[in-house]
């Protein structure tokens, strides 16, 4: 990865590079580990949400080997240039993050479980960069689709500060906002996608950060749906202020 080239302050509309109107390459129809499409259609129910947390193949790998995952893609998301490359996006003027689609059955798993995934397996406390992957494109991020989505991240947020603060972390650097405010998901070139699966041996610098979030006590429809994390105020039902 190129993190080191890159800038570590987002470009404004003055200075992003301009990008093009249509993808300037062509990826595979499918997923090659789950054999599912890759840009959909997906089945009826299907959600979608996105995450950044440094180098996207070894965040995409997280996710694919999930269960209730339809499929994963690599791509660039969260900046201003259409339809970026990789190189453009390493130089850090396209704004963009390395971020990784999820889309998922809500049947057979829930955002929360998702997040804990997100938020056990890199250090969302060190702003534009993830270990030696230095730049804006290694910005940790969540982009949500839903209101549940939504609560979930702060919700988990909110539960994982704490665990980062008991073990002398500092504060959570994550970008959280809407996927319609972050603006389109730009698929990345063919060879990124499944890229740990294509290249077993190659750089990943992600896994297990030795902490736990609390988070999938039960089911997201059951009240509190997360013990340590949308708490109860009263017999009837949830604070609402923790509802987003």
């Amino acid at each position: 990865m190129f993190g080191s080239r890159a800038k570590t302050t987002l470009p404004t509309a003055d200075n992003a590079l301009s990008g093009r109107q249509t993808r300037p390459f062509h990826i595979a129809d499918e997923h090659v580990v789950l054999h599912t499409p890759l840009e959909g259609p997906w089945p009826d129910g299907t959600e979608v949400l996105y995450i950044a947390m440094g180098c996207f193949w070894g965040a995409e790998r997280i996710f694919w080997r999930l269960p209730g995952v339809v499929t994963t893609a690599a791509g660039y998301m969260g900046g201003l240039t259409p339809n970026p490359t990789y190189e453009e996006t390493c130089t850090g003027l396209t704004g963009h993050a390395e971020t990784v689609l999820v889309a998922y059955d809500p049947e057979q798993t829930s955002p929360e479980l998702l997040l804990k995934e997100f938020w056990e397996n890199h250090d969302p406390t060190q702003g534009n960069r993830q270990g030696n992957d230095i730049g804006t494109a290694y910005r940790s991020a969540i982009y949500w689709t839903t209101p549940d989505q939504q609560r979930a991240a702060e919700a988990t947020r909110e539960a994982f500060q704490k665990v980062l603060t008991d073990n002398g972390f500092g504060t959570i650097t994550t970008e959280l906002r809407s996927a319609e405010d972050a603006g389109t998901f730009y698929y990345a070139e063919d060879y990124h996608q499944q890229y740990l699966y294509k290249n077993p041996g190659g750089y990943c610098n992600h896994g297990p950060n030795g902490m736990t979030c609390p988070v999938g006590i039960v089911k997201q429809d059951q009240l509190p749906s997360q013990e340590s994390v949308l708490r109860v105020n009263d017999s009837s039902g949830t604070d609402s202020s923790d509802l987003g």
